[in-house]
């Protein structure tokens, strides 16, 4: 055996005390999420799954949810992310057929209600829905001894004329949410008569949502002409979390006749071609987690999908839930949005 000189054995030591050790973490990986603009979750939400995983989270805002699709589909072919998060109920189908998507069988999947698996190839996971709905000045409608309106139909009698405010579809989602419930309701022969009349009884037409909530809503501004607003059932929660004095009841309510309000359910997908499969895989299951989707609520005032998900207190005594939320398929919307809200267009601001 080799006898080393002094200078060959410190050298040696030199090296093994560089060298890492055989258990020692190696560098985190980075997962990235593409979202739309308006995802949000608790930074120690995230930073609970990037311990457990040893990994490093980075989410990549793209716009509202149809502009974040278009990206990814463009760039399906060298994926910008790993899992694309936001996909809704209207765009499902367009997703699906441009097979944007892995598919991947959740476990927690089996704890999910059927009404919100809307991909039975478990391409898309749903992670959560809301509903947007007509909400509406409580005081305004005390004070002038008016009743309020519950069906679509009733937004058409005179005594409403000028009180609603909308979005318009081509630039706002809960704009574009409202048509559709109206195309649910009426069918596609019969809704651009109720917009019609709806126009010839004085609806406001707002750019998007927070200029039709704050400025146009009269329980939101105070001065707003409109005491009903086109906006989401959790927006009554969200009044008195967000009030600056504390309030015993929200100042609003939603209107929830069959059909006046429109469901939106949000998917997760893991993006075809990503390079860390099973960290994706791993990611989705945190999003069905209880401690993730506990958090939604009060991040997107947003329901969770788990069942067994505890909803802040807030949202148990303020927001709202329709027992019969409109809906259509999504083949149908992908075949027919660009005309519906061109067809819109002419008939409410021509």
């Amino acid at each position: 055996m080799k006898k080393l000189t002094l200078l060959e054995f410190v050298f040696t030591l030199a090296l093994a005390a560089c060298a890492p050790a055989a258990d020692a973490p190696s560098e985190p990986t980075t997962l990235t999420v593409m979202t739309h603009d308006s995802f949000a979750i608790s930074e120690e939400v995230v930073a609970a799954f990037e311990a457990e995983h040893n990994v490093q989270v980075s989410f990549l805002a793209s716009g509202d949810a149809g502009a974040a699709l278009n990206k990814a589909i463009l760039t399906k072919e060298a994926p910008l992310a790993d899992l694309l998060f936001g996909v809704d109920n209207t765009f499902l189908s367009r997703a699906l057929d441009e097979g944007v998507f892995e598919a991947y069988d959740a476990p927690a999947l089996v704890e999910i209600p059927a009404e919100f698996k809307l991909d039975a190839s478990n391409h898309a996971i749903p992670v959560d829905f809301g509903d947007v709905c007509i909400n509406y000045d409580k005081a305004y409608f005390a004070k002038k001894n008016l009743a309020v309106p519950t069906t679509l139909e009733d937004l058409l009698k005179p005594e409403y004329n000028g009180l609603l405010v909308v979005e318009n579809p081509a630039t706002s989602s809960p704009g574009l949410a409202f048509l559709m419930a109206s195309i649910a309701h009426f069918g596609e022969d019969g809704y651009l008569d109720f917009w019609s009349a709806l126009r010839e009884n004085g609806v406001a037409v707002a750019d998007g949502w927070e200029t039709a909530y704050y400025t146009n809503f009269s329980a939101s501004s105070g001065q707003g002409a409109q005491p009903m607003v086109v906006s989401y059932g959790s927006s009554p929660a969200a009044e008195v979390i967000f009030a600056e004095t504390a309030l015993d009841d929200s100042p609003t309510a939603s209107i929830l006749g069959a059909d006046t309000c429109y469901r939106q359910i949000e998917f997760v997908g893991i993006l075809a071609g990503t390079k860390n499969r099973q960290l994706a895989e791993d990611f989705v299951d945190f999003m069905l987690s209880a401690q993730f989707q506990e958090d939604l609520p009060m991040q997107m005032f947003v329901y969770p999908v788990l069942p067994s998900a505890t909803l802040p207190a807030e949202f148990v005594s303020y927001a709202q839930q329709p027992s019969q939320p409109a809906s259509l398929d999504s083949a149908l919307i992908a075949s027919n949005r660009d005309q519906w809200i061109q067809d819109w267009t002419e008939t409410v601001l021509k």
